[in-house]
């Protein structure tokens, strides 16, 4: 028998699948733009909060399943305490926990804002991920659907303090208890219905993308998608898919609405729903919100159960290119609506709440392919290069690279294998550094540095081929005092920046829809 032991295997790196990792210049340009969304919101007098990453499974939702483990739609794991939790599906659920939990101390209206990760336990494909952020506002304690009207104003603010211009966005709105009227119109009344009706909002949700005839079929028998994928439908017949179709399909609400009114008529709640949509219209429409901006729309639905009155969705209108180089509109970037039982749930007693959210994914994509965002201003380091490598020479190089730090000069001292010097301007170039640091013996003992302006030499050098020119020209570097050294570097850092300036410098990232993230807070 050999005892030999086997030689362990290498480790694969890989992400679980739907998974991604964010590079230094998608978490500037987040940082970017949420910043300019929090100023809106702060503007409108929100307060921000936050929840952990994990809730109690039971405080997320209706959607989850009466299973042993929950596992359908959220990512789970049992407590030393044999309690399950769940990471968080959206940012909606964690904050009526966190009014019900704290209702004594909050002030009512309580107005407030929050962007985070959440994660969803679904099949992952092109541009739908398991892991994304979302930024959401919500007001909880505010019955009258002005606050949902403001919300719609506000979400129309965001867009345009980012940068869409009016006529590239629309914020659509509608009424669950519309929808809710229609539905009971068609027999899907009642507690018992409550399965059916889900699956009927879920099947309008994918109007745009599917189409009328797409949706028909999942309002009706079901659909195989292109993979052969089956999805049940709602079950309903012909005539049942006509009304909903008729409803959804309203395209001018002020020419449709006797129509729709005589739909919903005598149901409990569409005559209601009606009244808040003209409410609504009517309050934006004084504030100066015209309906190129905040529209009336009858297909809008949002995908879960806690949606009872207002419902809203931000659409950017302009074109793109998708991976198959066809021109599509872009779509939704984020939405929301009122959810006045979804704090009760908690409470025993109602508690109205309101609030949108934003895909951040999918509007960073839409700013970048807009070009209102990835024009960083962030500079790579000035690089200090280290040619010795004892005490007194490693104390020198990093002496200078604190200073400056000091001056506000972004720099590192390299931190390689030393001893091979092209490979420190190898890593200046790959690196992107804008200026290199260069002391030898030489100069150390001169008082003396070198200063490689590399911007200027790497454009240089396209000019030169000859070898002896280029030696004899010195290109982009000359010697200073070390006590230059700080004011030197600023200097060049300066006639680079006015450049690119000239240049109109700015990275625009075309359209990848693989970047573009879940659009949606709840479907």
């Amino acid at each position: 028998m050999n005892d030999k032991q086997k030689k362990p295997q290498k480790l694969k790196a890989r992400l679980p699948r739907g998974f991604v990792d964010r590079t230094a210049g998608d978490i500037r340009a987040v940082n970017e733009m949420t910043a300019k969304i929090r100023e809106v919101y702060e503007h409108y007098g929100f307060d921000p909060v936050e929840t952990p990453l994990f809730e109690y499974t039971d405080a997320l939702g209706k959607f989850l399943p009466d299973s042993d483990r929950p596992n359908e739609g959220v990512f789970s794991l049992q407590d030393d305490d044999e309690q399950w939790m769940s990471l968080r599906y959206d940012l909606t659920a964690p904050l009526a926990r966190h009014v019900a939990e704290n209702f004594n101390e909050i002030q009512l209206p309580y107005r407030t804002y929050r962007a985070g990760y959440v994660f969803r336990n679904e099949k992952p494909g092109p541009g739908r991920f398991r892991q994304f952020m979302q930024f959401d506002a919500d007001t909880v304690g505010a019955p009258g659907v002005q606050a949902d009207a403001e919300m719609c104003m506000m979400m129309a603010d965001t867009l345009e303090a980012l940068g869409i211009k009016r006529g590239d966005y629309v914020i659509r709105v509608n009424n669950r208890k519309v929808l809710d009227g229609v539905l009971e119109a068609i027999g899907l009344g009642g507690d018992d219905k409550a399965g059916q009706r889900l699956n009927v909002l879920r099947a309008i949700d994918k109007l745009d993308k599917f189409g009328p005839e797409g949706v028909a079929l999942l309002l009706g028998p079901g659909r195989k998608d292109e993979s052969g994928d089956f999805t049940k439908g709602a079950g309903l017949d012909q005539e049942q898919i006509d009304n909903v179709l008729f409803f959804v399909g309203i395209k001018d609400y002020a020419e449709s609405a006797a129509q729709l009114a005589e739909l919903v008529a005598g149901t409990s709640k569409g005559a209601e729903g009606v009244d808040e949509l003209n409410f609504i219209g009517a309050l934006v429409t004084s504030a100066g919100y015209g309906a190129d901006r905040i529209k009336i729309d009858p297909s809008v639905v949002r995908g879960l159960e806690y949606y009872t009155g207002p419902v809203y969705e931000a659409e950017l209108l302009f074109d793109v290119t998708n991976e198959k180089g066809e021109k599509v509109v872009f779509g939704s970037v984020a939405g929301g609506g009122r959810y006045d039982g979804l704090v009760s749930r908690f409470m025993g007693q109602p508690v109205p709440a309101t609030g949108f959210s934003i895909g951040v994914s999918r509007l960073m994509t839409a700013l970048k392919n807009l070009g209102k965002l990835g024009a960083s201003d962030v500079i790579e380091p000035v690089l200090v290069t280290v040619m010795d490598g004892d005490v007194e020479a490693m104390g020198r190089y990093q002496r200078m690279t604190q200073q400056l730090r000091a001056a506000g000069i972004r720099a590192e001292m390299f931190q390689g294998n030393w001893k091979k010097f092209g490979n420190q301007l190898k890593y200046a170039d790959r690196r992107g550094c804008p200026v290199a640091i260069i002391q030898g013996g030489d100069e150390r003992a001169g008082g003396v540095v070198q200063i490689k302006d590399l911007i200027e030499g790497k454009r240089l050098s396209g000019e030169i081929e000859d070898n002896a020119r280029w030696r004899e020209a010195r290109v982009a570097q000359e010697t200073v005092p070390e006590g230059d050294l700080v004011a030197k570097v600023k200097d060049i850092l300066a006639a680079q920046a006015e450049d690119r300036k000239r240049a109109g410098s700015g990275f625009e990232t075309p359209y990848d829809p693989a970047q573009a993230g879940d659009t949606d807070d709840d479907i």
